[in-house]
């Protein structure tokens, strides 16, 4: 029979053991926290986009709130009872009672940091720099959506654009042209280079004909140099920032700003037809040519439905993207990508998490 006095040397391993519990919560909570909060950050990211591209189109000002800061604050509450009733020799026949408490509670604490002024300029009113975006064609970035979101015009040839009156739809060759340049893209016939230089990079585009191997890679090369209105089969071609058809040996890009591109994004969404008709919001702007739905599509509604890969709510309705909708999933990600490059020119540093590890 166990003996009554070993009992405070039993009640001493517990707590032993319930420190060192203590003491490696920290190393555990780390490991989830970690995932946690990236996706907490994360899904707030996107919901504060989708929420802009809505406002937009309503003509509100967008707002961007970062979070400058995150700390996980965690607070232990231990209590713990012993009643013990009998001979110190024989617990037989005899009554023990031990209980305890274990308490968790989380108190985190988030710092936001509303953007303005001249970070707020540098990052979301000025065009994106060509040599900004066009590396991400280098990691795989789908030409004709990085170019459909990130540029106005290109050689000359116009995107849609929301403001642009009777012409807003665009120009029907600036949907083929990125068409063609995709096929390439896929054939490994295109490609960008960077050349150093003090004042900044210049950003040549290199289009690759496969020297006629495959007719197909040949015909798109020669159709994207007419497009582009170049003069020859030079290899590597200057992309310089400007509007117009060039000079036959560079080729202009006007880039979109940040607000531009969600700007753009909203004009193509779905909206309730009695904010057009009561004139809340401009028409939707139509795909033309040989595009055959918008850059991302956005669905509206009274509810919006469980399953959602990002929902926000706007004047009293609910804005969504479907999550088996692959497609659009992936321009939205390629748009928080475009917004985070963005933002690297900002003064503000990036979130801090705190979590307590011991």
């Amino acid at each position: 029979m166990p003996n009554l006095s070993r009992l405070p040397a039993l009640l001493l391993v517990s707590c032993a053991m319930t420190t060192s519990a203590c003491s490696s919560f920290g190393g555990r909570r780390l490991d989830h926290d970690q995932v946690d909060y990236a996706h907490a950050l994360s899904s707030a990211a996107k919901r504060e986009a989708l929420s802009n591209i809505v406002s937009l189109r309503y003509g509100d000002a967008p707002s961007f709130l970062a979070a400058t800061q995150i700390i996980a604050a965690y607070q232990f509450d231990i209590g713990g009872s012993f009643l013990g009733i009998g001979a110190a020799s024989d617990l037989s026949g005899n009554t023990v009672q031990m209980g305890g408490t274990l308490a968790l509670n989380n108190n985190p604490t988030f710092t936001f940091t509303p953007t303005t002024g001249e970070a707020f300029a540098s990052a979301y009113i000025r065009p994106l720099s060509p040599a900004l975006i066009l590396p991400m064609i280098e990691s795989g970035a789908p030409i004709d959506l990085l170019l459909r979101l990130a540029v106005q015009s290109i050689g000359g040839l116009q995107n849609s654009a929301a403001l642009g009156g009777t012409n807003s739809n665009g120009n029907p060759d600036f949907f083929e042209l990125i068409h063609v340049l995709r096929r390439l893209q896929i054939a490994g016939s295109v490609s960008v280079r960077f050349v150093k230089q003090k004042d900044g990079d210049q950003v040549f585009l290199s289009i690759d004909d496969g020297a006629a191997q495959d007719a197909g890679v040949a015909a798109d090369a020669q159709r994207a140099r007419t497009l582009l209105h170049l003069e020859s089969r030079q290899p590597n071609v200057e992309i310089v920032y400007g509007t117009g058809r060039g000079d036959g040996k560079s080729v202009p890009m006007q880039t979109r700003s940040v607000i531009s591109i969600l700007s753009e994004l909203g004009a193509q969404i779905e909206v309730p037809q009695t904010d057009i008709a009561n004139h809340a919001t401009l028409p939707t702007v139509q795909v033309i040519g040989i595009e055959t739905r918008p850059t991302i599509i956005v669905h509206v509604g009274d509810d919006a439905p469980k399953d959602t890969f990002v929902k926000a709510e706007y004047r009293r309705k609910h804005y969504w993207i479907a999550d088996d909708d692959f497609d659009s999933k992936f321009a939205f990600s390629l748009l928080q990508n475009l917004i985070d490059l963005a933002q690297t020119d900002q003064s503000a540093k990036p979130p801090l998490v705190t979590i307590p590890a011991g």
